[in-house]
């Protein structure tokens, strides 16, 4: 039997599979400094770029209920797979039924939000994860607002595993690096605006940048995603009341601390203390 949840404000929830998140964290820190923040890794069942869509809503579902328990109101999945995949399902089908005033927002949406200003060709391409690219998210939440939008998408299946073995900065990751940016223009050489679908690819950017032309436009998503958060509180001044405002952050994993707490500090340059948590 489900115990009610608290009413009482809590931190507002961070979600991804592993690490990658970290990225978007960091800049709603930076934008958002008031707020207390509780950040859930689900490492030991990452990535989850490869899993299906059932598997990927079934493990991000616990992990939206976990922090719901531990007195999140609002839940950022801050992970494009699951933000693709268990998202819609989980704010459609399971809300009602856990508690309809509470929120999950994911960061797709922000990100696509200011692609029609940007490009100037209507090309438009992505790179993410094989799940991300599968889903078709990306061209269809750019079809609703930008209709004449040409999309063409790229999967990078060696990005994340080179970012989370702290390859990211080695000579061996050019290869990979040039490889799948020749493949999607390639597709398609009109494109003006590439969007980077994961939350990982911020730490392959400065490699992301020798091999991308000058002419395109790179977008990343952490500035867009912790933006569009702050104005989304500052529309929804009763959701901003149930968000505790300490300045504070704790860090969750399903994997070992000290592994979690090693491979953070790539993505936050800063020591942390990690706390071990079970989803299953």
């Amino acid at each position: 039997m489900r115990l009610p949840l608290s009413t009482s404000p809590g931190p507002i929830g961070v979600f991804d599979s592993g690490y990658g998140g970290l990225t978007i964290l960091s800049k709603m820190r930076e934008f958002l400094p008031q707020y207390d923040y509780l950040y859930l890794g689900d490492n030991a069942r990452s990535p989850y770029g490869s899993r299906s869509f059932e598997v990927v809503y079934e493990f991000t579902l616990q992990a939206v209920e976990k922090l719901f328990e531990m007195g999140c109101h609002l839940v950022i999945l801050a992970c494009n797979t699951a933000s693709a995949k268990a998202l819609r399902t989980i704010q459609m089908n399971n809300l009602p039924l856990l508690d309809a005033n509470r929120r999950v927002l994911g960061v797709i949406r922000p990100t696509v939000e200011t692609i029609g200003a940007i490009t100037h060709s209507r090309h438009v391409g992505v790179l993410a994860t094989a799940g991300t690219i599968k889903s078709e998210s990306y061209p269809l939440e750019i079809k609703k607002l930008y209709p004449d939008i040409m999309v063409t998408g790229k999967a990078c299946p060696m990005w994340v595993p080179l970012v989370e073995n702290g390859e990211a900065d080695a000579v061996g990751a050019d290869y990979f690096v040039e490889k799948y940016i020749t493949e999607l223009i390639g597709q398609d050489d009109r494109i003006d605006t590439v969007i980077l679908g994961c939350t990982h690819y911020p730490l392959l950017l400065p490699k992301i940048k020798t091999y991308m032309p000058d002419s395109i436009q790179i977008v990343s998503q952490g500035e867009l995603v912790a933006n569009s958060l702050k104005d989304y509180l500052r529309r929804h001044s009763d959701m901003d009341a149930k968000c505790t405002k300490n300045g504070t952050c704790r860090y969750l994993t399903t994997e070992a601390e000290d592994k979690f707490a090693e491979s953070a500090a790539r993505f936050l340059n800063e020591e942390i203390k990690v706390e071990r948590i079970s989803l299953e």
